[in-house]
């Protein structure tokens, strides 16, 4: 039997009791395209003329996702005009391709040429909505971390030691060498500038006070915990995102095993433990860095170095960055599993998630290094 060609889109009109009755036949798919364009426009003009107005798709004979949008255009711009428009089909599989096809005008937002006041006070507006939001959910999955925590602290059969270890191990000894080199590196910079600085008044040898200091307190551990969070956090949040992305999360829970306790406990556990462990290799390298450019553009050796260095530091400026890393690597855990668990069923969902992920961390990070330097300032620590 020979395959019929592609049928004319056709409308059939007729008046019933002041309702306008339209019967759409033929083919309504992309091949008739350039028939479908003004068949549209001249039906539209015609529902525009009356209040009340019904398309019968029965008779179409092929209906694709271009026709089904026209369809819906037509109906959305009737509707605009003030017409009451319905829709109906005896063919079940056009009713589906129907119901899939909706045009929703809200979703669109035409980009504004002009940004005026108004603009940015909205903009603003929402940005303290979505802070807010962040807020209230971040307290939220706190509460059900620190739920977490206890139910494990309680049935220690449940805690997932494997998972700890695996973590440790990609945190603190894979991520070891990279804290090395950047801390290394940084500490040689500053004690550079540091002797540059300081030779201009005959105090070459402060500068020992300076790096030492400076790297105990703040530079080991913020160096340590945006290295962290920019590489083990941003892999948290990709982690957790694919799992949530191929539904493997809501595996999780039809088996009747929280994510949270499975996924998240783990993960932050390993950062708490792995950060101060870091913290201290950091300051380490550090302290070699600024030993070894004392030396050649200082003129001091590392002997001077390392007796001022003793004379110098105290116990409490080595406390001072080791008390720090576990609440960042805390915060930097909590902000990662959050965001990965945000993230939907696309890889650009994914991506945005990821970046706002690090961007987060570093941000928290350095206000809760500002928030330890007041306190610790208050109580001359």
């Amino acid at each position: 039997m020979a395959v019929a060609d592609d049928a004319e889109p056709q409308a059939a009109y007729r008046d019933e009791s002041g309702a306008l009755a339209i019967t759409l036949s033929g083919d309504w798919t992309a091949v008739q395209a350039p028939r479908l364009e003004p068949l549209v426009a001249e039906i539209a003009a015609r529902v525009q003329a009356v209040a009340t107005a019904q398309l019968d798709l029965s008779g179409i004979a092929r209906l694709d996702t271009l026709g089904a949008y026209l369809l819906r255009r037509l109906e959305r711009t009737a509707q605009e005009g003030g017409a009451e428009v319905s829709l109906t089909t005896s063919q079940p599989a056009h009713a589906t391709l129907m119901e899939e096809v909706s045009l929703n005008p809200a979703d669109y937002q035409p980009p504004s040429t002009v940004l005026g006041p108004v603009d940015i006070l909205a903009n603003v507006g929402r940005a303290v909505t979505r802070f807010g939001r962040d807020m209230v959910g971040g307290a939220v999955f706190l509460g059900e971390v620190m739920t977490a925590c206890l139910s494990v602290l309680l049935g220690p059969r449940r805690f997932r030691g494997p998972s700890l270890v695996n973590q440790i191990e990609l945190i603190a000894f894979s991520g070891a060498p990279i804290i090395i080199l950047i801390s290394f590196l940084v500490g040689c910079i500053v004690a550079q500038q540091g002797i540059f600085q300081l030779q201009q008044f005959g105090a070459t040898v402060f500068v020992v006070n300076l790096t030492g200091i400076l790297i105990l307190r703040e530079l080991a551990v913020l160096l340590t915990s945006i290295m962290v969070a920019g590489r083990s956090g941003s892999a948290f949040t990709a982690e957790i995102g694919s799992m949530k992305m191929r539904e493997e999360i809501d595996a999780l829970r039809v088996m009747g095993l929280d994510p949270i306790e499975v996924l998240v406990v783990p993960r932050i556990m390993a950062l708490v433990i792995s950060l101060p462990i870091l913290t201290f290799i950091s300051t380490m390298s550090g302290l070699f860095g600024a030993g070894l450019v004392s030396w050649l553009y200082g003129g001091i050796g590392l002997d001077t170095f390392v007796e001022r260095l003793k004379s110098v530091i105290t116990w409490k400026h080595f406390a001072v960055g080791l008390i720090k890393a576990p609440f960042m690597a805390f915060m930097i855990g909590l902000i990662a599993s959050i965001e990965g668990l945000a993230v939907k069923g696309s890889a650009e969902s994914l991506g945005r998630q990821v970046t706002a992920s690090v961007v987060k961390a570093i941000f928290m990070v350095i206000v809760v290094d500002g928030l330890f330097a007041m306190f610790f300032a208050s109580i001359n620590f």
